[in-house]
């Protein structure tokens, strides 16, 4: 069974692996296939959950606070309702695709896929439908969401008295499970049972799906994958220029994140505003310093680390360098892995907004640096997505003699 690495693009013969192997690459040592911890049943009963725990956990109440006899409810999307209410309908919007609209469509089209193959009945276009519901497994954040509630549940309980309603605990089991389902999905016997792979014909030139890794003549370039159904090239369309501009975009959007605030908020009569280090060092002075932990480095960190890989991986294309190949491949893998959980501070804003809303004592609303920082982890997201690791590797066989 031949296969293209994702990473580098060479070749790599696949063996029948046992239930604790581990397949790696011989070039730049990205694991192609592993077996320990991967069941295509666990991963099913694990989606079909995630997505019938999602219907309760957006409908019934999420959180409640309560303060001098006034008490105020939230469900999954009160915040983002709030939000497009007051004006913020562009940060509305991409928080409710990533939190709301795309985990349903994820882990339905999923567990379709899983249900399908279990049974051992492929239906017309399940590549298709498969290889869709991997593209948006980055996309699709109800893990990210939970730390976020988290973290505005605890900074509202620092002054408020609040518990968690029965929504609250049907998505807590739900991001739960749509990480172990993450870890539990065995992609590639899933592909090989919608359709297995075979040796090429003959010595002539090949190429790989860029989605599932199918190995096809390279006359079948421009043609569709058999398997998945994407258009066969041999590497992203003007992957370069797409990551580098939006790269771009990303850095020009950091200052405003950084520099403006990302929420308002009225106590008592008194007007303040927050930037991303005020809520870290408020956080920090709560004594909730493990959470102010988590958003520095996810606020601050790794968009940071995220635009310098950026630079660096364009820049070695560009420059053809052939150093640290096997180290960048790594790098962008994890910066590819981590870029979503920066959005863990503006969830925490959808979280806690609808809870601070008693007229005349206290209120809170998301401010332009929210809209900002969101801006900011869509387009590094888009760019790592964009790019395309194989053109680093490129180098190294126009080095050979």
């Amino acid at each position: 069974m031949t296969i293209g690495c994702p990473e580098c693009g060479t070749l790599a013969d696949l063996s029948p692996l046992d239930a604790r192997s581990v397949a790696r690459c011989r070039v730049c040592h990205y694991p192609l296939e592993r077996r320990s911890g991967r069941s295509t049943q666990a991963a099913l009963a694990c989606t079909a959950t995630t997505f019938i725990l999602l219907l309760p956990a957006n409908f019934a109440p999420l959180m409640t606070v309560q303060i001098l006899g006034t008490q105020h409810s939230s469900v999954l999307a009160s915040g983002i309702a709030a939000m497009w209410d007051d004006g913020w309908v562009l940060l509305a919007l991409l928080l409710g695709m990533f939190g709301i609209v795309l985990p349903f469509v994820r882990f339905g089209g999923l567990a379709l896929v899983l249900a399908a193959v279990y049974a051992g009945r492929r239906f017309r276009g399940i590549g298709r439908l498969f290889r869709w519901t991997l593209a948006l497994d980055v996309w699709a954040m109800p893990d990210v969401y939970l730390v976020g509630c988290f973290v505005g549940y605890a900074r509202v309980t620092q002054n408020l008295t609040g518990r968690i309603g029965a929504g609250g605990y049907c998505f807590i089991a739900a991001a739960l499970l749509s990480m172990v389902t993450r870890a539990l999905l065995d992609r590639r016997t899933v592909w090989r049972a919608i359709a297995p792979e075979r040796e090429p014909a003959g010595d002539g030139p090949v190429v790989s799906c860029l989605a599932c890794d199918l190995v096809q003549p390279a006359s079948q370039v421009g043609h569709r994958c058999p398997r998945c159904g994407l258009k066969l090239n041999t590497r992203k369309t003007d992957a370069l220029v797409r990551a580098s501009a939006l790269s771009l975009a990303a850095l020009v959007l950091t200052v405003p994140a950084n520099l403006y605030p990302m929420t308002a908020s009225t106590q008592f009569g008194r007007h303040m505003s927050h930037r991303i280090i005020d809520g870290v060092y408020q956080l920090f002075h709560v004594g909730l310093w493990p959470f102010g932990i988590l958003i520095f480095c996810t606020s601050i960190v790794i968009p940071v680390a995220k635009v310098a890989g950026m630079a660096w991986f364009i820049g070695s294309v560009r420059r053809r360098s052939h150093k640290h190949l096997r180290l960048k491949t790594h790098i962008y893998h994890w910066i590819d892995e981590l870029g979503r959980w920066s959005n863990v501070d503006v969830f925490t804003i959808a979280a806690f907004v609808p809870l601070i809303h008693f007229d005349g004592i206290a209120s809170a609303s998301p401010a332009i640096g929210a809209t900002a920082f969101a801006l900011v982890v869509l387009l590094t997201m888009a760019a790592s997505r964009a790019f395309d690791p194989r053109m680093m590797w490129d180098v190294r066989d126009r080095k050979r003699p």
